[in-house]
């Protein structure tokens, strides 16, 4: 069965920096292939994906078919989360900025919209459009690498929705400990 031919919402979207918070989202993939522990989820990504050489209005119609069968959104918010652009069009070799003050278009095709957000921002768009109507059940927002909750570090759409928890906790030691407990509460509610 093809991901295109799934319809219903059960499986959960991972979203972030995948070169500079893969820490955490290979510690999520353990915890899930795990058999002693309780994370379960199936990660759509794992169900098919898109190779760097597809242009980024392709890779976004992907992520969009991905989201469409999420019931859970979890985003790794790292320290340049916001600062992210992998995914504009303005970076994609086929955008022309337009010559002598014509719009900016994509020579791939005339139906292609420009479309300058990150893979993450417009991953972020999506996850709230969906909770708004109810698609999505769960945002879970998760800061990497730290003790706390760092709201300026979050995409602004999503600052103030969900489910908001550091990656990590004090243990009565004073070490810094995996927060997986707070973690597969929030992914698996």
């Amino acid at each position: 069965m093809s991901i295109y031919d799934m319809t219903k919402r059960t499986k959960t979207y991972l979203a972030g920096d995948w070169t500079g918070d893969k820490d955490l989202i290979d510690k999520l993939h353990e915890w899930n292939d795990s058999k002693r522990l309780a994370l379960n989820f199936t990660d759509v990504h794992s169900l098919t994906s898109s190779n760097d050489a597809t242009l980024n209005c392709n890779i976004k119609k992907s992520l969009r078919q991905r989201m469409k069968i999420s019931k859970t959104f979890v985003l790794i918010v790292g320290k340049y989360t916001k600062d992210l652009r992998s995914g504009s069009c303005a970076i994609c070799v086929n955008y022309s900025k337009g010559l002598w003050g014509i719009a900016p278009y994509c020579t791939v095709s005339q139906f292609n919209h420009i479309d300058y957000r990150s893979y993450v921002d417009y991953e972020c768009d999506m996850a709230l459009k969906d909770y708004k109507e109810g698609k999505i059940k769960n945002i879970v927002v998760i800061y990497n690498n730290r003790l706390s909750i760092d709201k300026s570090l979050c995409p602004d759409c999503l600052k103030n929705v969900g489910v908001h928890i550091p990656s990590d906790r004090k243990g009565s030691d004073g070490k810094k400990y995996w927060n997986y407990q707070e973690i597969k509460n929030a992914i698996c509610k």
